[in-house]
């Protein structure tokens, strides 16, 4: 059984299709890209995959069961997180406090507990709080635990973002974009790091725009052109697919 499975997805905004019959497994342990020019539907396809939209058509399969429709934070506790396209931190939190928000998904105690500040939820939140900065520590920013996250360098920003998601302990980790605005330096340490993960037993499914990383790092990529799949193999042949290079390229390309 695949970890994940996408099974005839499709969403419409009005007269947009934005993602039409979409259908692709990712394996338990691969680290699986999904590329396509601007407007091909990547980032609607995250959405539907993490619950943030519900698909008009198709199911999202997380290990067999169904997961479409479901709240964001039932999803999350399954064990499927994600960052997005644009960093999303808390502002006025540490960076160590917005890695503690992605850890509490694995939490127990609720509103009430908390407040009545019982003995086993200061165990828990101690817990949580070194989960949070074993996460940081993971993407290298444990040093700035205490600094003010929406303070820190674009790149380091990332991190955090990036440390959140995997604070909760996920089987399945959606990155949107995770080299967007990173320098060629740090978007090498970036290929390391998602080695890194994925060698933790984390499964990533990675939206990416830079092809060099795209085709280091993965094992298979999905290609999507306005909306619908055009390819899904291994990078090599994905690079050598006529479809793929026409669309990329242009007419005059095949």
């Amino acid at each position: 059984m695949s970890l994940l499975e996408i099974a005839g997805v499709s969403k419409r905004f009005g007269g947009l299709q934005a993602v039409k019959d979409v259908a692709f497994r990712v394996e338990k342990g691969a680290i699986k890209a999904v590329i396509g020019p601007n407007g091909a539907g990547k980032t609607t396809l995250f959405h539907l995959v993490s619950g943030v939209l519900a698909p008009d058509a198709g199911e999202v399969r997380l290990r067999g069961q169904a997961i479409q429709g479901r709240p964001t934070h039932e999803i999350a506790a399954q064990g499927l997180s994600r960052t997005f396209q644009h960093i999303r931190l808390f502002a006025g939190m540490t960076a160590l406090e917005n890695a503690m928000v992605g850890a509490h998904v694995a939490g127990r105690a609720g509103f009430l507990a908390g407040m009545l500040h019982l003995p086993w939820t200061w165990r828990e939140e101690r817990a949580l709080r070194e989960r949070a900065r074993e996460a940081l520590d993971l993407v290298g920013v444990l040093p700035l635990a205490d600094q003010d996250a929406t303070r820190l360098s674009y790149g380091q920003q990332r991190a955090v973002e990036l440390a959140r998601a995997l604070a909760g302990g996920p089987e399945l980790l959606l990155l949107d974009e995770p080299a967007a605005g990173l320098n060629m330096r740090e978007t090498a340490g970036l290929a390391r790091l998602l080695g890194r993960i994925r060698d933790r037993g984390v499964t990533l499914l990675v939206v990416e725009h830079d092809m060099s990383l795209v085709m280091n790092v993965s094992d298979e990529v999905v290609v999507l052109s306005y909306g619908e799949k055009i390819a899904d193999a291994a990078p090599r042949e994905v690079q050598r697919d006529p479809h793929v290079v026409q669309v990329y390229l242009g007419e005059d390309a095949c």
